[in-house]
């Protein structure tokens, strides 16, 4: 695996460690269409964060938790084998599962599975292709959803996400290794979740403690750092727009200027730093 592919921070007794699926500069206008290349030049810290071109590069990977008593798997990125919409991401071979046992991890060391959201890139190693059926990746693990997130797809009939709980959650139901949970709840000593609506209904953070030293996983509050200068910009992706920017606007508040290492779902290259304030708006210090 290569060194991008693979970070690890340690908080207190916890330990992060990065895996990445794969990493695209060809979504940023799609994803955030004020993120222009001339916008982003305007950002004198961006440059770890943007290719040559200054076009935002994003990182789609999975978070492996490891604290003294428990290993958990935040987010699992997009998956092999799946039919899907965007044509980069349908039926998909990629090495993931060989890069995390390469990081030292086997499936079936989880004892949790989280996912801060259920778009379609945060669960798809939820399940891998057995044959023709789709089989739990993490088999000895419990599978947390907020229960907010979990209703408003049940309620939900777009046809784009319906294929991606048919075989990246559902399955996990039909096995009895879900569990929902309320947005707020407390996964070990060391690990509890975060509501930040508005991208999704029920979407949480992850918040890690230990000894003293904090981190927090954002998910989707954020798509970028470059969100950080302009907290305004909003992703296209976000269900509810007025609140993602609420939602960013406090997220910021609490963690900026404080000893919390935020980790950035899709944050790409350094992934992680401090928030800091930058006059009127924050950045990455790394």
């Amino acid at each position: 695996m290569h060194s991008a592919s693979l970070l690890k921070w340690q908080i207190g007794d916890v330990s992060v460690t990065k895996v990445v699926e794969l990493t695209s500069s060809s979504l940023g206008a799609y994803i955030l269409p004020d993120a222009s290349s001339v916008r982003l030049r305007e950002i004198n810290w961006i440059t770890p964060f943007v290719d040559d071109e200054f076009r935002m590069v994003m990182s789609f990977h999975s978070l492996v938790v490891e604290t003294p008593d428990h290993l958990l798997i935040v987010d699992t990125c997009i998956g092999n084998e799946k039919a899907r919409n965007y044509p980069r991401w349908h039926l998909m071979t990629t090495r993931f599962l060989d890069d995390l046992r390469d990081a030292g991890f086997r499936e079936a060391q989880f004892d949790t599975v989280l996912c801060t959201h259920m778009h379609v890139d945060h669960v798809g190693w939820n399940t891998y292709k057995h044959g023709e059926q789709w089989a739990p990746t993490f088999p000895n693990a419990r599978y947390l959803y907020a229960r907010d997130e979990w209703q408003h797809w049940q309620s939900e009939s777009q046809l784009e996400y319906g294929p991606v709980i048919e075989d990246s959650v559902k399955p996990i139901f039909d096995l009895g290794l879900a569990d929902l949970v309320e947005h707020d709840h407390v996964v070990c000593d060391e690990v509890r979740l975060v509501p930040t609506p508005g991208h999704t209904p029920g979407h949480v953070s992850v918040h890690i403690e230990s000894r003293g030293e904090e981190a927090i996983i954002t998910g989707d509050v954020f798509h970028h750092p470059c969100q950080l200068a302009n907290p305004h910009w909003c992703a296209t992706a976000d269900g509810d727009q007025a609140a993602a920017l609420q939602t960013r606007h406090s997220f910021l508040k609490n963690y900026a200027d404080r000893p919390v290492l935020c980790i950035g779902t899709h944050f790409a290259g350094v992934t992680a730093g401090r928030l800091v304030r930058d006059g009127d708006a924050y950045r990455l210090d790394c």
